[in-house]
């Protein structure tokens, strides 16, 4: 039977069992090597100390940090979501295409939104494994707590997440165009974002013309809605819906584009024509 045909041969509905199993297989392959869980939780250390000290330094000699204690470690423990979020899609898609298991996966009953929704799943896992033991550690060396934001807190979480799922699936899609050529965007990606997304600073301090491209991007919207409530004691709802509504939009945008990509790769046979 063609592959084409066998991918869509049993397929009764969503089956939360099948997206269960794709999670379990790569939780599997993420416990049993324990490098990967120490590379989960070191960088996000290693920058929260960098930045913790960065933060003590502008604290004692600039009015405009000592505003709001901590908030360079906020921001930098935010960022740090979304890439996790972004990576640990990408990182997921690329484990398969690197033990060329992505061909066997889909002449199995297993769906391409079920497989999506096990990569997100992943990605959560991995955020969070990565952040908390940092944002921990911030609070006995720092005396910073991320966690003092409340429910707010929350939110932005969400739409760095999200944003990092939109772009995993955008760079899944270009590397099932292009091959495994095009592999290290799942790691340079979210830096080339990261001037515009106002995580240091104001969107203001850009200029008018880059303020426009920042305002198009969740993260800025975020980035800034932390500031008013470290600086000002103001939760910004118009930024929170902003954020909202451009991942919906650029989310639907990613998912048709990584369909598209997804069937292109698959009827011309490269599903199984992948890997190192």
């Amino acid at each position: 039977m063609p592959i084409r045909e066998a991918a869509f041969a049993y397929r009764p509905g969503l089956s939360a069992a099948r997206v269960g199993a794709m999670v379990l297989r790569y939780w599997y392959l993420l416990r049993g090597s324990w490098p990967r869980l120490l590379e989960l939780a070191y960088w996000p250390t290693m920058q929260m100390v960098l930045w913790g000290f960065i933060n003590e330094f502008m604290r004692t000699n600039s009015a405009w940090v000592a505003q709001a204690s901590g908030v360079l470690i906020g921001a930098v423990l935010l960022w740090d979501v979304m890439f996790r979020g972004q990576l640990g899609v990408s990182i997921s898609f690329l484990e398969e295409m690197w033990s060329r298991n992505l061909g066997h996966l889909f002449v199995s009953p297993l769906r391409p939104s079920e497989w999506v929704l096990s990569m997100m799943a992943m990605s959560l896992i991995r955020a969070v494994i990565g952040i908390l033991p940092a944002a921990l550690l911030a609070i006995p060396v720092f005396h910073y707590s991320v966690f003092s934001m409340g429910m707010p807190l929350a939110l932005f979480f969400v739409n760095l997440l999200l944003m990092g799922w939109w772009l995993g699936l955008l760079i899944i899609a270009l590397i099932l165009r292009h091959g495994l050529g095009a592999e290290s965007l799942a790691w340079v990606s979210v830096f080339l974002l990261a001037p515009v997304s106002a995580i240091y600073y104001p969107v203001t301090v850009l200029p008018g013309w880059l303020q426009a491209v920042a305002l198009a991007l969740p993260s800025a919207h975020v980035f800034e809605g932390m500031r008013a409530l470290l600086f000002q004691d103001v939760l910004r709802w118009d930024h929170l819906a902003w954020a909202f509504a451009i991942n919906a939009a650029y989310m639907a945008a990613a998912a048709a584009v990584f369909v598209r990509s997804f069937e292109a790769a698959r009827d011309r046979g490269a599903l199984l024509q992948t890997g190192e």
